[in-house]
């Protein structure tokens, strides 16, 4: 059924239906014109249901004409209003040849056709092709693509689209006619054009069956020397999917295209890959080394689609986490091969706990397989994309990697052509292994995040060990009732002789005991090694423990993950026993005295360690958010450890070496310590602007002059203000290092950050209609800001809110993403909860408000 939400249509997964008519061929002629592109459709249609109108989507478009099998149609023949097309009486197999035109230029949304400066450039998902022509606009409806583009010659050297070029030359008007083939049949959301004045970077990969393939990377002029990397990385991405999972690409030519103005990270269509820049722009001096490891890891994820999410790709919306889940686990199993495979997973746990535990508990709560919808772009959540891909990890845990990746090849080689569902890739895992995934499913089907209560008995006296786990869901906004799931808990035994133990326990019950016997020593247990579910783990292991697990443990990130829990349980003793003063233990100074003087060889995990959990992730254990209290503790402690550590802190800091840049594991390690360390010292050293100005002065790169602005942002004092200034000054050129600055600027804690965002709105490179310009500024004053989003007087809630209301008629997936923090305005105390409250039903009363921000706001206001 479908439901009306104030006017607003409702969509729900049970009323799936298969497509009335099917398209096997569609040409496409593109006349490309700022504010008049005409777009000619010829498309080879076949009737599936009987005694039914053709219903085409479209959107902001200008019918010119249409034609069945080359005849005009009278008027009568057919009707069209704001959002579709309907044409009546079609014989079972037909040609209907429609034209249309659209205004790029005006195309604010940057969904469809839209102008970027002088490039023209398509997003298509999920239903952005109903802007470029009249369309059967859904992922199940698949289709082979024949493109014309023509543009005038001069301007627009490199006319882009899907597949493989089958022709190109310049007629007698001056205007260049390129003409494309993809010959795999795809949805309308993968058709990609992209015209525009390029530098062009080439290169090639021979696949493993000796096929040649063509790369090509496409930047902006001036920029060739900063794509390098990401042409790099694209091969290595595309070797390790054939020696992983044995998949090889399959056209003559893949090419990436870098834009500026761009909703999304990347988009994966068919051969013709379209990123935003900050996603492929990268040398030592404009960025971090966080900078090179997102654009290997989106490099691989688009790439991964070739397989999961093009050749097989989601037969509705609902099933987005069949690509999109699966996807982010082979760039995430991608990125560990590449890097740090502890601090990759740690990256993964931290966003998980953070944003996705907070989807969970928040209105817009939902499975990773969606029940229902207004608007299709709510979907691309942390819960399909990152809850999805932490599914998939546990289903390869649950079958180990020989069988998942059995299981894998079946599903591509079953459906590979075809739109699939989330069902159809679980039955291909349970025909190759024989396991019944009945109750795996679950976690498709069921929202929130699972709590898991363990508990531990060990008697000597018969050398037994007990576990004993109890799994309970709490009611989330959109179920009340939950059912156990199956979740993999990994356990390592430590034992007071060193040895260890790695066992793997199938949690199926909502109360499950486990008994090992011929235990001969009372071990330490380490719960979630390498966080094995998603699930958060309530656990009365004492602090000893905790710090013999950080110690000990043979996985890092159950080593990272027992100081986390060790520092969660200072903070809420703090919050419980009312301290103004909290006072940190000896043995845990000790344990970081340890590491900093003995820091071993994985640097990286020591700077881990070595860190305090962040605002959001100690907020996600409160049903109502102690926001100043969470903040205090956490400066306190820093301010203790950065006083008491102040020797080995400096001592460490003095001793990694500064070289020159390089990006590897280890050059990388070695700055992600020093930054920590620097985030102490200046605290506690007297010469800490002495420290900070040295290293900002002589930095050869782009990493440890952030990790310099960003510690100095703790100062009370103007060091900060002095050196943020300097650095616009430096890059007030460069679009995406000036993003680095907003955001800088937007995350100072301090009184004046709004002053400094109002000012960086006028800034010449800012723009409402550019997303990274948006996101720069204002994401990162809602979510990297705590102490003043947060402010008693709701003065951040109302930058916000006045910000999300600009947004609304400039970009509706802009403004909708911006909402988020808002959302949750339940979990505070009373006074916050009116003040968040307010901001929403101020952007609620939008006149004409879109349905991205109405579904979010009402669902969180209701």
């Amino acid at each position: 059924m479908t439901e009306q939400h104030n006017n607003r249509l409702v969509k729900f997964r049970q009323d799936y239906q298969p497509p009335a008519f099917s398209i096997s061929c569609v040409k496409l002629c593109f006349e490309l014109e700022p504010n008049t592109t005409t777009v000619t459709s010829v498309m080879q249609m076949t009737r599936q249901h009987a005694d039914v109108p053709l219903i085409l989507d479209g959107q902001h478009l200008t019918l010119l004409s249409i034609a069945l099998n080359g005849d005009p149609l009278l008027a009568d023949a057919y009707q069209v209003d704001a959002h579709c097309l309907t044409v009546f009486s079609l014989p079972d197999q037909f040609e209907l040849t429609i034209v249309t035109q659209l205004s790029p230029q005006s195309n604010t949304a940057l969904e469809g056709l839209y102008l970027a400066g002088d490039t023209y450039c398509t997003q298509c998902e999920a239903e952005g092709f109903r802007r470029i022509s009249y369309f059967l606009d859904r992922p199940d409806v698949l289709a082979e693509y024949y493109v014309t583009i023509i543009a005038p010659a001069q301007r627009y050297p490199f006319l882009l689209s899907n597949g493989n070029k089958l022709s190109e030359h310049v007629d007698s008007a001056g205007n260049r006619v390129v003409q494309w083939h993809d010959p795999f049949p795809k949805p309308s959301y993968l058709f990609a054009l992209v015209a525009g004045d390029f530098a062009k970077l080439s290169d090639q990969y021979i696949t493993q069956s000796g096929r040649e393939v063509s790369l090509e990377l496409f930047v902006e002029k001036g920029a060739a020397n900063k794509g390098d990397f990401a042409l790099q990385a694209l091969k290595r991405a595309m070797n390790w999917d054939e020696q992983r999972f044995n998949l090889e690409y399959d056209l003559d030519v893949y090419m990436v295209v870098a834009v500026d103005f761009f909703n999304m990270g990347a988009m994966e269509n068919k051969g013709l890959n379209v990123f935003n820049s900050k996603y492929v722009l990268a040398d030592p001096s404009s960025a971090t080394d966080r900078d090179y490891f997102n654009i290997e890891s989106i490099i691989g994820h688009e790439y991964f689609h070739n397989w999961t999410g093009n050749r097989v790709t989601c037969r509705d919306w609902f099933q987005l986490s069949l690509k999109e889940g699966l996807t982010v686990f082979r760039d995430q199993e991608f990125s560990a091969d590449m890097a740090s495979a502890t601090l990759c997973r740690i990256d993964a746990v931290k966003l998980i706990r953070t944003a996705q535990f907070a989807e969970d508990a928040s209105p817009m709560s939902h499975p990773i397989r969606p029940e229902q919808v207004i608007e299709m772009n709510n979907f691309y959540t942390v819960t399909v994309y990152d809850k999805g891909a932490e599914v998939i990890r546990m289903l390869q845990t649950c079958l180990g990697k020989t069988d998942f990746a059995r299981g894998l090849a079946l599903y591509l080689q079953r459906h590979d052509g075809q739109a699939a569902t989330c069902d159809d890739f679980l039955q291909a895992m349970q025909d190759v292994t024989g396991q019944n995934l009945t109750q795996f499913g679950l976690w498709y089907s069921q929202s929130g995040t699972p709590e898991l209560t363990v508990s531990q008995h060990y008697d000597a006296s018969s050398a037994t060990l007990r576990l004993n786990l109890v799994q309970i869901t709490p009611a989330t906004a959109d179920q009340s009732e939950k059912q156990p799931l199956l979740i993999p808990v990994k356990i390592e035994l430590l034992f007071p002789n060193a040895t260890v133990q790695q066992h793997l326990l199938l949690l199926t019950d909502a109360e499950q005991q486990f008994v090992f016997d011929n235990v001969t020593q009372q071990p330490v247990v380490v719960w979630l090694e390498h966080f094995s579910a998603p699930v958060k783990l309530i656990n009365n292991v004492d602090d000893d423990s905790l710090l013999f697990i950080a110690r000990h443990a043979t996985d890092g990130v159950a080593r990272w993950d027992a100081m986390q829990q060790f520092w969660s349980r200072k903070v809420a003793h703090c919050l419980s026993a009312s301290q103004s003063d909290a006072v940190l233990p000896d043995a845990v100074l000790q344990l970081m005295r340890h590491w900093l003087t003995q820091p071993g060889d994985d640097l990286a995990l020591t700077a881990e360690l070595l860190t305090l959990p962040d605002f959001d992730t100690l907020a996600e254990q409160y049903q109502q958010i102690p926001v100043n209290q969470l903040i205090d503790i956490l400066r306190q402690f820093k301010q203790q450890i950065s006083v008491k550590l102040a020797q080995p802190l400096r001592q460490c800091y003095d001793v990694l070496p500064f070289q020159p840049y390089s990006y590897n594991q280890q050059a990388s390690a070695v700055r992600r310590l020093r930054a920590v360390c620097l985030s102490y010292l200046v605290f506690s050293s007297v010469d800490a602007t002495n420290v900070l100005t040295s290293q900002y002065q002589h930095a050869d790169n782009m990493t440890d002059v952030i990790a310099v602005l960003t510690a100095s942002q703790q100062l009370d004092s103007d060091i900060f203000q002095n050196l943020v200034n300097d650095f616009a000054d430096r890059w007030q050129h460069d679009a995406l290092v000036m993003d680095k600055c907003f955001a800088l600027v937007a995350s100072n804690p301090h009184p004046q950050v709004f002053a400094a965002i109002e000012t960086m709105q006028q800034h010449p490179l800012f723009s409402w209609n550019n997303p990274n310009r948006v996101r720069a500024l204002l994401s990162a004053f809602s979510q990297r800001n705590p102490a003043q989003f947060h402010r008693a007087d709701g003065k951040g809630y109302q930058l916000l809110a006045n910000s999300i209301i600009k947004l609304d008629a400039i970009n509706a997936q802009v403004a909708a993403r911006l909402v988020t923090p808002l959302l949750s305005w339940r979990r505070f105390e009373p006074k916050r909860q009116q003040l968040m409250r307010s901001a929403l039903q101020q952007i609620a009363k939008i006149k004409g408000i879109s349905n991205d921000v109405y579904e979010k706001v009402s669902r969180s206001l209701n």
